[in-house]
């Protein structure tokens, strides 16, 4: 059965989530602020909306794809938000990174107004969504759950419960921390090669089926070793979700000496101009950092 959608978002990411939901026969209602993002959206089938609100009043599920907690927050229940829209009982999926206490905050909204919140952040990027192979990992009360992947199974091939309101954006952060420790160590180790005279290209087929082997390597190191920096994320989100990560473990009394490390050199990167650019641009620490590169 093919659902309604409201899509709250449709930069890189919900733009390529809209298309899945689209290229699989869901309705979509569209908004966003940037109106060159929802055209592109409404040529594939969507619907404009005039706001949030708008595009909630005609769907049971409502997609939240956004920065920032504040703006998820405005989103759904400012001024023309979508609370303002939708049907009591319709489903709020947030798959935005934020922290895992204003997730709890939005969820209790919710549940005041007679709305159901899922936060469902995502692992995978743009091109998994746009094939439907997203990892999704999800918070919230286990009937909520179900429903909300009636209208995910189309973006997800991988869907986990993972507890109450908020154990999603902590399972991201949690994703983000191996994430990002990675992308340096492959870029170390891709630098190391280049050094010594090795073909760091071949090195993941070498590797393949090692101990050492991972997607990361897989993907990264041949971008690394040749400086493609095709923009498939941001080096600034990772500052904000390493940023979580030492959040979190100030409140669980936790470690992470080398999560504090990765986030400072994710913060070099941004000082030196290249918040915007490509995760796979962190191989430009070990390069001084210039933005020479992207001129």
């Amino acid at each position: 059965m093919n659902n309604t959608v409201a899509l709250i978002g449709a930069g890189a990411m919900g733009g390529a989530i809209g298309a899945r939901l689209l290229e699989t026969g869901n309705a979509l209602h569209v908004f966003d602020l940037d109106k060159e993002k929802v055209d592109d959206l409404v040529a594939k089938g969507g619907i404009a909306a005039h706001s949030a609100g708008d595009a909630a009043s005609r769907a049971d599920f409502v997609i939240f794809s956004l920065n920032s907690a504040r703006v998820v927050g405005i989103a759904a229940f400012g001024d023309n938000g979508a609370a303002s829209g939708a049907k009591p009982g319709t489903i709020f999926i947030d798959m935005s990174s934020i922290d895992p206490e204003s997730t709890r905050e939005l969820a209790a909204q919710a549940e005041e107004k007679g709305l159901a919140w899922v936060d469902s952040p995502l692992s995978g990027g743009a091109p998994k969504a746009l094939i439907g192979e997203l990892t999704l990992m999800a918070g919230g009360k286990e009937a909520d759950v179900a429903r909300a992947h009636e209208c995910l199974k189309d973006v997800a091939k991988n869907y986990t419960h993972m507890g109450p309101s908020g154990a999603g954006q902590t399972t991201k952060i949690i994703n983000q921390v191996l994430c990002g420790l990675g992308f340096v160590a492959i870029a170390e180790a891709t630098q190391l090669a280049l050094d010594a005279g090795v073909d760091a290209e071949k090195i993941p087929v070498a590797l393949k089926g090692g101990r050492a082997d991972s997607a990361l390597l897989q993907e990264y190191m041949p971008r690394f070793a040749t400086k493609d920096y095709r923009r498939t994320g941001r080096i600034d989100n990772m500052v904000k979700d390493l940023a979580f990560a030492q959040q979190l473990s100030s409140e669980t009394g936790t470690s992470m000496p080398m999560t504090a490390l990765c986030l400072e050199i994710h913060k070099m990167l941004t000082s030196a101009g290249l918040g915007g650019e490509d995760q796979a641009a962190v191989m430009e620490f070990f390069n001084g950092a210039s933005k020479e590169n992207f001129a």
